[in-house]
């Protein structure tokens, strides 16, 4: 220690062997421990604000921390070679609801959790009493816990979508314990939690939802059903970003994590799977939420398509790709003189920035005047597409409104525009014509090079442009009632 440190010590009435600020004196395993009554967060001192969270005034001592036990125990269970294992006992059983089993892989393994997560009143509750119902219709038990409604609201909505069932137990709790209560005394196939978030433990500090709470309460219900081999559903609040609200542990301790997507406006619903254990991740469901509850779409394109006996001009139809599911959708645009000012640019169901790109390529490469117009654009049936797949839909029908020439009916547009005006190809080209083939179009506008997997379906005529000008006179020409122009091959199959 130096002479000046030394003295500076002596004069603060410190001997040298006192710890100062910043140094903890600490004997092994007797080091206290500090914790955020919100968040759970831990320091080895005592701290005015979280790190975590940022809250004030939230950080206590919670005692020293227990020796980490390393000695070897007994097990319990013994560990036997994997071809021994009898997998017939986790099998997925179907919940009885079409698309919400297309999501989980085959339906729900038993033990296995399922965390469902979507902004509230999107329909997780009312998808959730659903599953239930029919799960308890086929003679299995199950126990739906909600920590939102009484009982007899809960009652009141089954009755309206029809999932009233006997073997359907109800509870209307947030204690912990007394949940674990019931699941003992239920013994159900099925557990249902509406919501995580609403339960809580005595045994933890701070209110219902925080970090801290969540953890415990989603540890203690995980372990609970899969001891019994308790399938179960856990309903999570999402924050103001989308994420789920709580402890990014929480998504490690389910086996799956699915996301409700949809707009308030809507009544279309997507339900997908970001984490599954048991299946595929890019497996999307589709379903109506109306005033009888919520419907499975196993084919919902025609939601995004308007019924119309001739083609109309600033509209184009396109598949994009949900997961591995193909859609149909369809594009409209509309330009006009500015009233005054800059022109606008407005978007529904489209990226705005793809809007802006488009227009640019299309002003610059394409020769298409669309600068010094207002520009409008949005999609049918409230779906909303984000993949690059659907530019070329949406300079055609932007280039369509212009002109005030409808594109021929029956046709589809699939492909990526490039800044340098060029068209790139897209993935899953082939599930996507063979959607449109299915529903009836027999036209499509595809990049150059995206048939190298493999001819077109049987039924479709697939005409290849490398550029977004090409694209403009290939349409342009259809559209006036004349033929492709400028060396574009037409490629059929059957």
């Amino acid at each position: 220690m130096s002479s000046t440190l030394k003295r500076l010590r002596r004069r603060a009435g410190l001997s040298a062997a006192q710890p100062t600020l910043g140094h903890v004196a600490t004997k092994s395993g007797s080091r206290p421990a500090y914790r955020c009554a919100e968040c759970g967060w831990t320091a080895i001192k005592w701290v005015g604000r979280c790190g975590e969270c940022q809250a004030w005034g939230t950080v206590v001592e919670t005692g020293a921390p227990t020796a980490v036990r390393t000695s070897a125990a007994a097990p319990a269970r013994p560990a036997v070679p994997i071809a021994d294992v009898d997998a017939q006992t986790a099998r997925a059983r179907p919940t009885g609801v079409g698309e919400f089993d297309r999501v989980l892989g085959g339906g729900l393994v038993p033990g296995a959790v399922v965390l469902m997560a979507g902004e509230p009143g999107i329909g997780k509750s009312t998808l959730a009493l659903d599953v239930a119902a029919r799960a308890a219709r086929e003679g299995r038990r199950v126990l739906y816990v909600s920590g939102e409604e009484s009982a007899a609201q809960v009652k009141l909505r089954a009755e309206r979508i029809g999932a009233v069932a006997d073997t359907l137990y109800l509870a209307a709790e947030t204690d912990l314990s007394t949940v674990l209560g019931h699941l003992e005394r239920t013994d159900p196939d099925l557990l249902v939690v509406d919501s995580v978030q609403t339960v809580a433990s005595a045994d933890v500090e701070g209110a219902p939802g925080n970090v801290g709470q969540v953890r415990e309460v989603a540890a203690a219900l995980i372990q609970a059903a899969k001891s019994r081999d308790t399938a179960a559903v856990l309903i999570g609040h999402v924050t103001k970003d989308g994420s789920i609200a709580g402890p990014r542990v929480l998504e490690h301790l389910v086996d799956v994590v699915v996301q409700f997507e949809g707009e308030r406006h809507s009544r279309l619903r997507l339900v997908r799977a970001v984490k599954n254990r048991f299946g595929p991740t890019d497996e999307v469901g589709c379903f109506d939420l109306g005033d009888a509850g919520i419907v499975g779409l196993p084919d919902p394109s025609g939601l995004f398509l308007t019924s119309r006996d001739r083609p109309v001009a600033g509209t184009c139809v396109t598949v994009t790709l949900e997961g591995r599911r193909p859609l149909v959708a369809e594009v409209q645009a509309l330009v006009s003189r500015p009233g005054g000012g800059s022109p606008r640019r407005t978007t529904s169901g489209l990226d705005s920035s793809r809007l802006a790109m488009v227009l640019a390529v299309l002003g610059q490469r394409a020769g298409v005047p669309l600068a010094e117009l207002d520009c409008y654009a949005a999609t049918v049936g409230g779906v909303r597409l984000s993949e690059p797949a659907s530019d070329l839909a949406l300079a055609l029908a932007l280039t369509s409104a212009l002109a005030d020439l409808s594109l021929p009916m029956g046709t589809i547009a699939v492909g990526e525009v490039g800044l340098a005006g060029d068209l790139r190809p897209v993935t899953g080209l082939q599930r996507r014509l063979t959607e449109a083939a299915r529903i009836g179009f027999t036209e499509a506008v595809v990049p150059t090079g995206s048939l190298a997997d493999g001819p077109p379906p049987a039924g479709i005529r697939v005409h290849e442009v490398a550029t977004l000008a090409d694209a403009v006179r290939l349409v342009g020409s259809a559209a006036q009632g004349g033929s492709p122009q400028g060396g574009l091959v037409a490629v059929t199959n059957g």
